[in-house]
C-alpha cells in the first residue's frame, strides 16, 4: 500500500475508526512480527509483544503527532514492549531456558539460526534494514542510537553472518 494511503488510515485511526485501524494494523502485523521475533527468539513472547502494541498504538494514537512516522512511532512502542518482555523472563528465569520456535520452517532454518546466533545489536539492526525495509536514519531514530553506530552495526553484522552462514573469511569484501 503507499504511503498516501497509509497516512488516510491513520488519519481516520486517529478519529476513532476501527475499521481503518484494522486495515493498518492488518499492513504492518507481518512486520511487527518479524521485529519481535529478532528480538525475542520465540514465538509466544513475539505474538505478545506484537498484541501489547495493537493494544498501545490504539489507546495512545492521539498522541502521534505526524501520521507519516506511524509505522516508526509503532516499531519504537514494539522495541519498548519486547525488552519489558525481556526483562520479566530474565527475572523468572534465563532466556536459554526457552524452546524453540514452534513453527518449523525449514526453507531458511539455517539462515534463520545464523541471525540469531548474531548478537542482539546486530540482529535487530539488521532485521530492521533487511526485513522491515527501514532506513539508516530511521533505524537510528528508532533506536536512539547515531547513524553510524547503525552503518556500523550492518557491516559488523553481515561480516559475522557471511562468516557463519556463508564459510567466509576474513579479507574478503561483503555486500
Amino acid at each position: 500500500m503507499q504511503d498516501k494511503e497509509t497516512e488516510n488510515l491513520v488519519k481516520k485511526a486517529k478519529r476513532r475508526d476501527p475499521d481503518a485501524f484494522t486495515d493498518l494494523m492488518q499492513l504492518c502485523l507481518k512486520d511487527m512480527y518479524r521485529t519481535a521475533l529478532a528480538i525475542l527468539l520465540n514465538d509466544e513472547d513475539a505474538a505478545d509483544a506484537v498484541g501489547d502494541t495493537i493494544l498501545a498504538c490504539w489507546e495512545k494514537l492521539h498522541t502521534l503527532k505526524k501520521p507519516q512516522y506511524f509505522k516508526t512511532w509503532m516499531t519504537r512502542i514494539l522495541i519498548n514492549n519486547c525488552y519489558r518482555i525481556r526483562r520479566t523472563a530474565v527475572n523468572m528465569g534465563t532466556l536459554e531456558e526457552y524452546e524453540e520456535p514452534a513453527v518449523y520452517d525449514e526453507y531458511n532454518l539455517e539462515l534463520k539460526e545464523a541471525l540469531a546466533s548474531l548478537d542482539e545489536k546486530y540482529r535487530i539492526v539488521m532485521t530492521l534494514f533487511y526485513s522491515e525495509g527501514y532506513r539508516i536514519e530511521e533505524i537510528a531514530s528508532i533506536l536512539k542510537i547515531p547513524k553510524s553506530t547503525v552503518q556500523t552495526r550492518l557491516q559488523r553484522g553481515r561480516k559475522k553472518l557471511a562468516r557463519d552462514y556463508y564459510g567466509i573469511r576474513k579479507g574478503v569484501q561483503i555486500l
